[in-house]
């Protein structure tokens, strides 16, 4: 059997939005025994919706054919608060249909009746191709107004000149860099910064969190950069696109 190899920061948290039940218990048993042991299901679009909010997935696998909204909506409204992979199934085989879940959000199309390999196969190649993206933005020298990252230096710099990060702020920052005008749960930046699973220690972040912006913000005590979004998480905001130096 096939271990999966992915940094165990993520979990490996997979979502399956689908109301066949029998289908879901399928796919949650075999991934389980391909690694992934962190499947989550729901089986109408509304519930998928709020799933996605609670559980942060690391990829969705999201039917088209929903008792409630159908797909294409649920991926419209996923796409408001997620860039995570989105993995449409569908028994329907028009090209139409493709060119539409891809054209809205949508990371890959699977046609029903599909193998259990094959959806663990895209699974896998959806997370490599997430790893690469991360990989590359670490590479660029990303510029939010006076703020510089350089990912593979691992250096901060603001008007030019540097700032010493400790290693959690600087991991912190450069997950919120990725997601710029997106708002990070409490939850996601812990599962991801610290590798543990949330429990509610709500401290840690925000001290973290302050430590930053008394670093980079020219009014720590009224901050522009990393916002706080109550009952929701931070986002770092972005008044102009972000640039790549």
């Amino acid at each position: 059997m096939e271990q999966n190899n992915y940094s165990s920061s993520y979990h490996n948290k997979i979502l399956i939005i689908d109301d066949e039940r029998e289908l879901c218990g399928l796919l949650q048993v075999y991934l389980a025994k391909e690694g992934f042991h962190s499947v989550y299901t729901a089986h109408t679009g509304k519930d998928g919706i709020q799933r996605c909010r609670e559980v942060q997935p690391d990829i969705i696998i999201l039917d088209i054919m929903l008792p409630d909204i159908d797909g294409f909506e649920v991926c419209r409204k996923l796409r408001e608060f997620t860039y995570e992979p989105v993995l449409f199934l569908s028994a329907k085989e028009e090209e139409t249909d493709k060119i539409l879940g891809l054209g809205i959000g949508g990371d890959d199309y699977i046609t029903k009746p599909f193998s259990l390999k094959e959806v663990t196969f895209r699974i896998r190649a959806q997370l490599r191709r997430k790893q690469y993206m991360e990989r590359d933005f670490l590479s660029q020298i990303m510029k939010f107004d006076n703020i510089a990252i350089n990912g593979q230096a691992k250096e901060v710099t603001k008007d030019g000149q540097p700032v010493d990060l400790t290693a959690k702020e600087f991991q912190i920052l450069t997950l919120l860099a990725r997601h710029p005008n997106h708002i990070l749960s409490k939850k996601k930046l812990y599962e991801n910064i610290w590798g543990e699973e949330y429990m509610g220690d709500d401290n840690t972040i925000m001290v973290h969190i302050r430590h930053l912006r008394e670093k980079l913000e020219k009014d720590p005590g009224n901050p522009a950069l990393i916002l706080t979004v109550k009952g929701l998480g931070y986002k770092l905001s972005v008044k102009t696109d972000r640039s790549v130096g």
